[in-house]
């Protein structure tokens, strides 16, 4: 990737903790910068919100111009499953696309999600049209997966797969600085998203004082 005109690198933020991958790209990124050549990257936060991130990456990011991009509006989510559709040659009525596109706000991913479900739904019941009726069923059953209770074990899930680590090791002894780290983070998410007392949080993680 060193000899490359333009290098477009996205969700950069899953660089955070893997120390090996985060040497290399700051080489390449050097090669590049030095070269004059272009660099894109996107993220989900701002540099100084991924963490851990080496401060030599950290300070590269941030030199460059930033631009915080907006989830698409009604319009915009319209034209997009519409295009979306048309190259996957399903047809939407007018009505069905707009339900879809008023009710998935997030991102274009969510878009095409809910379109290849409602696609796969309509085909298993062998449906020739697609009624909104049909919509608003797989809608309800997307946002309700969505909306399932968030767990210790979700949390320890995630972090541990963020991360690049295992969940054993969030909940062994280990004070290595990664492990750690993801430790702490995945407790903080324990106490903001659940239920869970800190002496509860402590036994998640392995019989941990709560005091930690």
């Amino acid at each position: 990737y060193r000899q490359v005109d333009m290098l477009l690198v996205d969700d950069i933020q899953y660089l955070a903790g893997k120390q090996r991958a985060q040497e290399e790209f700051f080489h390449t990124f050097n090669a590049l910068f030095d070269a004059e050549r272009q660099i894109v990257l996107a993220s989900d936060r701002p540099p100084q919100d991924i963490m851990p991130l080496d401060p030599r990456l950290r300070s590269r990011f941030a030199a460059g111009l930033m631009a915080e991009m907006q989830p698409p509006d009604p319009e915009t989510r319209l034209a997009i499953l519409q295009q979306k559709a048309a190259e996957h040659d399903v047809v939407l009525s007018p009505e069905v696309a707009m339900l879809m596109a008023s009710q998935i706000r997030t991102n274009v991913p969510d878009l095409e999600v809910a379109l290849a479900r409602l696609t796969a739904y309509a085909s298993l019941y062998n449906h020739a049209e697609i009624t909104t009726d049909m919509a608003q069923t797989m809608l309800t059953q997307f946002f309700a997966e969505r909306a399932e209770a968030i767990t210790a074990a979700r949390i320890q899930d995630a972090v541990a797969e963020r991360l690049d680590l295992k969940v054993s090791e969030l909940r062994s002894k280990s004070r290595q600085r990664a492990v750690a780290f993801a430790r702490q983070v995945a407790m903080f998410l324990c106490r903001e998203l659940t239920d869970a007392s800190l002496p509860e949080i402590g036994r998640d993680f392995g019989g941990k004082d709560h005091s930690t």
